[in-house]
């Protein structure tokens, strides 16, 4: 395929994929100076009047939904060809699909995404459309000024639940759509609910639950999928009703879905207080609140040896080696000073031990101060019996530095004002340049 310069205003930049009906174009808005995907259908197509309705059809499903969670269409034209384009926001970073191919996704990670996801299935589902080819090829990733965001992309298959309410033709991706949609029999959301539970497996085991390759074989399944191993009975109990081959016997609806698989989770890992440690001051001593959820957690860079962090409320972030990783909270904490809790977050690689003053665990805690003027350097705390090798006032941030306390690692204390807010950090590593990357890769950026 030769590379197009331009679609209308939109300049090429290059191809990011193609399929049977379509491909899709990383462009340049050229008049509002901005990156957009623009999909443009196949060649073959343009004469086919159906192909090319559907192809409309798509935008306009999508445009019944102004939601964070959905892949937007921002404009939509046609080419020199006589072929029509979608522009859509750009997933700049990836699919689910292709982090599946690189193993399973963490439980919390795995959350977090359907999460998202669900929320993008609801707005659909609450506007009156099914997008009846939930796969993890349609779950895309966008950056965020705190982390990313998962979306729900391409309607293709998408439907109004009026056209839904006659029996259909089967459609959909054998490993993950439901057994009523290949019967073609009248569809409603709890097809998609069953896609969405097919996703959450594939994510946590690396494959879909069932090895259908052709419509025909999902008919033929029969039972429950293998238990995940690596999740508690509860997180298996609240996939496996959502594969349920009757769909009386699913959940009611996505969001239902979503809500029981972060219970399960949560209950995995019970919520417990954490104590910030001897080395917490007085004036700004306080607790972490929150399980294994509240936060999201991807993989990013070479050897995808890193990840960013975002605290449930989805304000604060950080960037830390994954191995620190193995505990996180991200509920919030209440400081010294507030009426209320307050977006935090906790890190490391043993939240409990991290309490204690002599640990060697790496890790990071974040979270926002009440109001009030940026302290100096001088005044920060730090463990308890240890006394600072440097300390800094720069611009918006006091810094105080702890090496050999605990023996063998370095701990920093900061905190940094954020357009008028206080964030208070404090990082724990053996190596001293990699806690200082962990401690610049902090950000704020309330919605």
């Amino acid at each position: 395929m030769v590379q197009p310069s331009h679609f209308g205003r939109y300049a090429v930049i290059r191809r990011l994929g193609s399929g049977g009906f379509a491909a899709v174009w990383l462009v340049r808005d050229e008049s509002l100076d901005a990156e957009v995907a623009v999909k443009v259908l196949a060649e073959h197509w343009v004469d086919n009047l159906d192909v090319r309705r559907r192809f409309v059809e798509e935008g306009r499903f999508l445009r019944k939904v102004d939601s964070p969670y959905v892949v937007g269409v921002h404009d939509i034209g046609t080419t020199d060809d006589d072929r029509p384009f979608l522009v859509l926001t750009y997933a700049d970073r990836g699919t689910l699909a292709e982090r599946i191919k690189a193993g399973p996704l963490p439980l919390a990670d795995t959350v977090a995404v359907i999460e998202d996801v669900s929320a993008g299935l609801q707005e659909l589902h609450d506007r009156g459309v099914l997008h009846r080819d939930v796969k993890p090829e349609n779950v895309l990733f966008r950056s965020t000024p705190t982390g990313e965001r998962a979306m729900l992309g391409d309607l293709g298959l998408g439907k109004s639940l009026e056209a839904v309410s006659r029996v259909t033709m089967p459609g959909g991706t054998p490993a993950y759509v439901a057994p009523e949609q290949v019967r073609g029999d009248v569809l409603d959301p709890r097809a998609d609910l069953y896609a969405l539970a097919a996703v959450t497996y594939a994510a946590l085991a690396g494959q879909p639950p069932y090895g259908a390759t052709t419509l025909a074989a999902v008919l033929a399944v029969d039972g429950p999928p293998p238990p995940l191993e690596t999740v508690p009975a509860a997180v298996n109990d609240v996939i496996r009703r959502g594969l349920r081959k009757d769909r009386d016997q699913r959940w009611p609806d996505v969001r239902a879905f979503a809500e029981a698989l972060r219970s399960a989770a949560d209950t995995a890992e019970p919520r417990r207080r954490f104590s910030l440690n001897p080395w917490v001051a007085a004036t700004v001593a306080a607790a972490v609140l929150g399980g294994a959820g509240g936060y999201l957690g991807w993989q990013y860079g070479v050897g995808r040896q890193w990840v960013r962090v975002v605290d449930q409320q989805k304000v604060l972030s950080v960037e830390l080696p994954r191995d620190w990783t193995d505990s996180r909270t991200g509920s919030g904490w209440q400081p010294a000073g507030a009426t209320g809790q307050l977006p935090g977050l906790l890190v490391s690689a043993d939240n409990a031990a991290w309490s204690s003053a002599g640990a060697k665990v790496p890790g990071v805690f974040v979270g926002v101060l009440p109001s009030g003027t940026l302290p100096a350097a001088s005044s920060l705390p730090g463990p308890e019996g240890c006394t600072a090798s440097a300390r800094s006032d720069s611009g918006p941030t006091a810094t105080a530095t702890y090496e050999g306390c605990p023996t063998g690692m370095t701990t920093y204390e900061r905190v940094k004002q954020f357009d008028g807010a206080l964030v208070r950090i404090q990082v724990r590593a053996e190596d001293a340049a990699q806690a200082e990357q962990v401690l610049d890769s902090v950000n704020y950026a309330p919605r």
